[in-house]
C-alpha cells in the first residue's frame, strides 16, 4: 500500500531564508505522524506546501502513490487533504452548519412567487454533520451558534469541516494549544477513532508529552531540515528535545521549596472591562509574597490578559484595589509601576515588549534610559549603555551579531531573552531596597519558543524567585504552570475559581477547574478563599 502522503526533497526559499532544505516526509496510511520542531524549524512551511498554500522551489509531492502538483488549497481538498489551523477559521455569529458549508455550499432549486431561487440546503448539510459527529464521536450540534461554543467544541467543528469535504488526510496544526487537559485527551480519542476508520493524520505540536500519548511515528525538524524519524518506543523526552535543539536540554526544573516572605502584590476585588466594555475580570482577589511564584492557569480568553494589563498599568481598573508593597497602585501608570519595582514580561513581545526597529542596545535600557548612569540630565551616555548592553547580552546568552542589531532581526527566543535581560537586571538592582521586594509579572513567557530557550527562561524565573522577588506567572501551558509555580490560581470567566498548592495539584484537578468545574470536584490541595 503506497503512503498516504509523501514529500521528497522539498526545498523552499524565502528572501534570506532557506525554510525547507531537501526535506523528506512520509505519512503512512492509517497512522498518526507527529511532527516536532522548534519555532522556525520549517514545519509550517512544509505543511503549507502539502496543503497548496506555498509552492516548492524543488522536490516532489506524492498522494497515495500519485505524483501531484498542488497549486492551491482547493486542489488539496479535492485530493482528500484537509488542514485544521491553530487559529480557527470560523465565523462566530453563524451556526455550525453554516460555518461548515462555507465554500462548499450545495444548492437546490425552489419555486417561489417570482420564479426559481437558489437556496442553501441546510437540512441535508445538518443531517450529514450529525452523521459525521456520530461516526467519529465529535459531539457537535449543527444548529448551535459557533460563538456560543467552548473552544474544544469549536475545534471539533473545524475537524468536521475537513471531514465534510471528504478529507482522509488531516493536518492538525498545534490542535491542543487552547484546550484543557481533558479536552486534549478527548481529542486524542477522536484522533484514534478517525485512524481506525481509515484516516491518516499529521499532528504538529511542540509538547513532548503529547507525542507519546497519541503518535505512531515521530519526526523532528531543525533549521529547515529533517533531523530524523522514529517510533515512540525508541524515543525519550530528552532525546527528542536534543534532536529539536541540537544539544542536550535539561527538561526538569531544579528548584528548592519556596520561602515566602512579606506580601508584595495584593489584589482586592478587582474588576476590569474588555475592549467591548464587557466585564472581563469580575472581583478577583489574590496575594503574592516575596520568594514565591503564583501561577495563573486557565484556558486563554478567561480574563487573564485583561487582569495582567490592569496590574501593569496598560488598562484601567473599573473597581477594586491593587497594592504593591503596601502602596496603592490601582491607577498607576506603567512608568510609575516600573519606578515602584515591577518588571513585566508581556504576552505580546512585539507590541508591548520591544521596539523592533531599535537596536538591542536601546531595547535593553527602554525602562531606565533616563536615569543615572545611562543619562546625565537630557544627555544619554552611550558608552555606559553599550557596556551594560554588551554585559547583558553575554550573561543572558542573547545570540545576536552585535548590540547594534535591531531587535526585529532576532529570533523569537532571542527577542524574549532581550526582554528578560532588561526586566530581571532592573529587579536585581532593586533587591534589598528599603521600600519592598520587586515583583515580576511574566505573561506567556515561553510562547512560541524552542525547548532550549524555554529551559533558559524557566531557570531565570526561578532564580528571580530565589533572589527574593514575587513572581506572577500567567501561562496557557499547564506543564509550565505546574513545574514552575509554588501556588496555582485557576481563572475561569473572569473569576479565580480556586487557588491550590502546586505540590499536591494534579493535571486532572486543574483541568476540571479550567473547564469551570467548582472546587468541590477538585478537593486535593485546595486552599481557603476559592471562588464558588
Amino acid at each position: 500500500m503506497p503512503p498516504a502522503l509523501q514529500a521528497i526533497g522539498i526545498t523552499k526559499r524565502f528572501p534570506g531564508v532557506l525554510a525547507n532544505d531537501h526535506v523528506d516526509f512520509t505519512l503512512q496510511q492509517g497512522e498518526i505522524h507527529a511532527l516536532l520542531g522548534e519555532n522556525g524549524a520549517g514545519k509550517s512551511t512544509l505543511m503549507n506546501i502539502l496543503y497548496g498554500l506555498y509552492q516548492p522551489d524543488e522536490g516532489q509531492v506524492w498522494v497515495k502513490g500519485e505524483l501531484v502538483k498542488i497549486s492551491n488549497p482547493h486542489e488539496a481538498i479535492a485530493r482528500g487533504i484537509g488542514m485544521v489551523h491553530q487559529h480557527f477559521m470560523l465565523v462566530p455569529p453563524l451556526t455550525v452548519t453554516e460555518n461548515i458549508m462555507l465554500g462548499q455550499e450545495s444548492l437546490v432549486s425552489a419555486t417561489r412567487m417570482l420564479g426559481r431561487l437558489a437556496m442553501l440546503d441546510r437540512r441535508s448539510a445538518a443531517a450529514r454533520i450529525r452523521e459525521l459527529s456520530r461516526q467519529y464521536g465529535l459531539a457537535v450540534d449543527p444548529d448551535a451558534i459557533v460563538g456560543d461554543l467552548p473552544v474544544g467544541a469549536q475545534q471539533r467543528v473545524e475537524i468536521i469541516k475537513a471531514l465534510y469535504r471528504d478529507a482522509d488526510i488531516l493536518i492538525l496544526d498545534e490542535p491542543t494549544a487552547v484546550l484543557t487537559p481533558q479536552e486534549a485527551d478527548e481529542l486524542f480519542v477522536i484522533m484514534r477513532g478517525m485512524v481506525k476508520q481509515g484516516k491518516s493524520i499529521v499532528f504538529i505540536t511542540h509538547k513532548l508529552r503529547e507525542v507519546f500519548a497519541v503518535a505512531d511515528t515521530i519526526s523532528v525538524m531543525r533549521g529547515g531540515a529533517m533531523v530524523g524519524s522514529l517510533k515512540p518506543a525508541q524515543a525519550t523526552r530528552e532525546l527528542l528535545a536534543e534532536m529539536m535543539v541540537g544539544r542536550k536540554v535539561i527538561l526538569a526544573i531544579d528548584k528548592a521549596p519556596a520561602r515566602p516572605g512579606l506580601a508584595v502584590l495584593q489584589v482586592e476585588g478587582v474588576r476590569v472591562l474588555d475592549d467591548r466594555r464587557h466585564v472581563a475580570v469580575d472581583g478577583v482577589s489574590l496575594e503574592i509574597r516575596s520568594g514565591e511564584i503564583l501561577g495563573l492557569a486557565g484556558v486563554q480568553g478567561n480574563g487573564q490578559t485583561e487582569l495582567t494589563e490592569a496590574l501593569t498599568g496598560l488598562r484601567r481598573v473599573a473597581g477594586g484595589k491593587i497594592l504593591l508593597n503596601g502602596h496603592d497602585t490601582t491607577h498607576a501608570t506603567p512608568r510609575q509601576l516600573v519606578e515602584a519595582g515591577m518588571g513585566h514580561v508581556p504576552e505580546d513581545r512585539h507590541k508591548h515588549g520591544l521596539v523592533l526597529s531599535f537596536p538591542v542596545r536601546d531595547n535593553i535600557v527602554l525602562c531606565t534610559y533616563y536615569r543615572l548612569p545611562n543619562a546625565h540630565g537630557i544627555e544619554l551616555d552611550y558608552a555606559v549603555i553599550a557596556r551594560q548592553a554588551s554585559e547583558l547580552v553575554r550573561i543572558f546568552d542573547i545570540r545576536t551579531p552585535g548590540i547594534e542589531t535591531t531587535a526585529g532581526a532576532l529570533s523569537g527566543g532571542n527577542q524574549q531573552k532581550v526582554i528578560m535581560a532588561r526586566e530581571l537586571s532592573r529587579l536585581s538592582e532593586r533587591h534589598g531596597a528599603q521600600n519592598g521586594a520587586p515583583l515580576l509579572i511574566a505573561s506567556q513567557p515561553t510562547r512560541g519558543l524552542d525547548v532550549g530557550s524555554i529551559e533558559f527562561i524557566h531557570r531565570r524565573i526561578v532564580e528571580a524567585r530565589d533572589a527574593g522577588a514575587a513572581v506572577l506567572l500567567i501561562s496557557a501551558e499547564l506543564d509550565e504552570i505546574m513545574s514552575l509555580s509554588d501556588r496555582i490560581a485557576v481563572m475561569y470567566k473572569g473569576h479565580i475559581l480556586a487557588t491550590v498548592d502546586a505540590r499536591t495539584a494534579t493535571r486532572e484537578q486543574l483541568g476540571l477547574l479550567m473547564a469551570g468545574v467548582t472546587p468541590a470536584a477538585a478537593r486535593p490541595g485546595q486552599r481557603e478563599g476559592a471562588h464558588d
